[in-house]
């Protein structure tokens, strides 16, 4: 952070990567964006299409980004957004150009158990999918998985035109497990919500909800009933920052995301055991730790709240971790 509190990078120069002068402050922050207390850790920056991207994580906040140009060694921010929102776990992206002259992003998922449960496990910690990052022809980030993933399915299933009338719930009998790859696509109407419920038990003990808002413009992930670990605790900020209302955990992460008219909605859904990322129109991502502890939490639901809604399709497919 600069002396007034708020995110910077520093630019050095050197001519042998040995001996370094220092130049100036890379960018100027913008308040208006960034919160009070947050830094600019472990920086990421390169071009993208024609605009640069600085991906960085805030220790506060997580993981988030600026896009912008590139001049006489200065970056000029012009757009921010995160990839981490209040009650999310990302903390550390990195890219890689690949051979294709692709983008591609990872990112660690840091835990939500307590650092007692996660030195018994042995373990802590799981990377994302590797993601592709664009520019979209209105200049935003777009991006989706790649596409060598789909080598991982098996077992095809396919649902299509179910209606969903008003606060009803479809539960989809053939398509059960805690390693998915779920396709939908939904007309999306104005004030309805739609979910897709994801490691369900029997009974709703253990569930997991995806709930797209078009009023509140907003795709969620529900964790308030995804455990019944009651260690579990999603926390507002990493380090313990309190919510508008007072309150340090919280049960749902949100992010932005609004459909233009007549669009419709089209998820890709992730599920590996206690990993969840979920893509929505090649223009938001949103991932999240769970940890359902039944052995039946296997079940997916389709539901609406608010009104009906048509489900155009359900693509379905379980993933290996090698296929034939």
């Amino acid at each position: 952070r600069d002396p007034d509190g708020r995110d910077v990078a520093y630019l050095f120069k050197s001519q042998d990567l040995i001996h370094w002068e220092y130049l100036h402050p890379f960018y100027d922050s913008n308040p208006r964006w960034i919160e009070d207390g947050e830094d600019c850790a472990v920086p990421d920056f390169f071009p993208l299409g024609d605009k640069h991207m600085l991906l960085f994580c805030s220790h506060l906040t997580g993981t988030q980004y600026y896009l912008g140009r590139y001049e006489d060694d200065r970056f000029y921010l012009e757009q921010h957004a995160r990839m981490s929102w209040p009650g999310g776990l990302l903390s550390g992206g990195f890219t890689m150009l690949d051979e294709k002259g692709r983008r591609i992003f990872l990112d660690w998922i840091r835990e939500a158990r307590t650092p007692e449960a996660e030195r018994a496990s042995g373990w802590s910690g799981v990377m994302t999918l590797p993601r592709i990052l664009s520019l979209a022809e209105d200049g935003s980030l777009a991006i989706d998985p790649v596409p060598e993933i789909e080598v991982l399915r098996l077992n095809h299933r396919r649902h299509e035109k179910i209606r969903l009338t008003a606060d009803s719930e479809v539960p989809l009998d053939d398509v059960r497990g805690d390693c998915l790859e779920l396709a939908v696509e939904v007309d999306a109407e104005d004030g309805r919500e739609f979910g897709v419920k994801v490691r369900c038990s029997p009974g709703g003990e253990e569930q997991t909800a995806i709930v797209l808002n078009p009023g509140a413009k907003t795709l969620s992930v529900e964790m308030g009933e995804s455990s019944q670990d009651e260690s579990i605790q999603y926390l507002y900020y990493r380090w313990a920052k309190e919510s508008p209302d007072g309150k340090l955990t919280i049960d749902a992460q949100s992010a932005p995301f609004a459909l233009a008219d007549g669009e419709s909605l089209k998820l890709r859904i992730f599920l590996d055991r206690s990993v969840l990322e979920v893509f929505a129109n090649g223009r938001q991502c949103v991932t999240q730790r769970i940890y359902p502890t039944r052995s039946d939490s296997l079940g997916v639901v389709l539901f609406s709240r608010g009104g009906s809604v048509n489900v155009k399709s359900v693509d379905a497919w379980d993933m290996a971790a090698t296929a034939e």
